[in-house]
């Protein structure tokens, strides 16, 4: 039998000049989710400002209720996430459609897993040449890799007007695409929108790079104790 996944709720304070952890909680659930504010109290639940989290319906659902005067922002390291898992997923596909095709060849996207994952900036050197080689082949992994890529421009907009519209054309271009892994992601921003835009109206507020920072460091210390 596999290992069941197990989560936790972390709430964070990432307001400049003050980055903490504040509450832990078993599951992701809207009642686990309920036993920060209670613990938080009325009071200073209904002067939070801005709350960051991830599109999951629970968090949503909870911080609507229990922070109804918060701005919430979708954590765009959570998106990445996801775009990152949609990607692994056609390039997973078409590994085996290649294998399939060429049996008992060495297939071009062999290895080829983090060379796609990874901002360019990040590669080792070998990983930056494989890159490169595979930037000359017609495949729908690399599409898939220059679409992340291209919605990375997306949080250098200084107007929101225009970083929409830039969201707008992005997922039509997505949609056309007939990658479907990467379909369902311009569906994933299509319907939050407005939370992904709200980053707009934060990001001079409030640290929001502080949570992956944040969670970075406790998941050494979980892999170290």
């Amino acid at each position: 039998m596999g290992r069941r996944a197990q989560f936790l709720t972390l709430v964070y304070q990432i307001n400049e000049g003050m980055k903490r952890l504040l509450f832990v909680v078993e599951d992701r659930q809207e009642k686990s989710q309920r036993q920060f504010f209670a613990w938080f109290g009325k009071e200073r639940s209904a002067a939070i400002e801005f709350v960051c989290s991830d599109m999951g319906k629970p968090y949503l659902n909870v911080i609507a209720r229990c922070a109804p005067n918060a701005l919430n922002i979708l954590d765009r390291y959570h998106i990445a996430a996801k775009m990152n898992k949609a990607i692994d997923e056609v390039r997973t596909q078409e590994t085996r459609a290649l294998k399939r095709l060429t049996p008992g060849t060495k297939v071009i996207l062999t290895h080829a897993r983090w060379c796609l994952l990874k901002h360019p900036e990040n590669l080792t050197e070998n990983q930056a040449v494989k890159l490169k080689d595979l930037l000359s082949y017609n495949l729908k992994s690399l599409r898939a890799y220059l679409l992340k890529e291209e919605l990375q421009m997306f949080w250098e907009y200084v107007s929101p007007a225009w970083a929409e519209k830039f969201m707008d054309q992005w997922c039509t271009k997505v949609m056309r695409s007939r990658l479907e892994p990467m379909k369902k992601i311009a569906r994933m921003i299509r319907v939050h929108k407005p939370l992904i835009l709200n980053w707009f109206a934060a990001r001079d507020e409030v640290s929001l790079g502080a949570v992956e920072g944040l969670n970075n460091k406790l998941k050494a210390s979980i892999r170290t104790s």
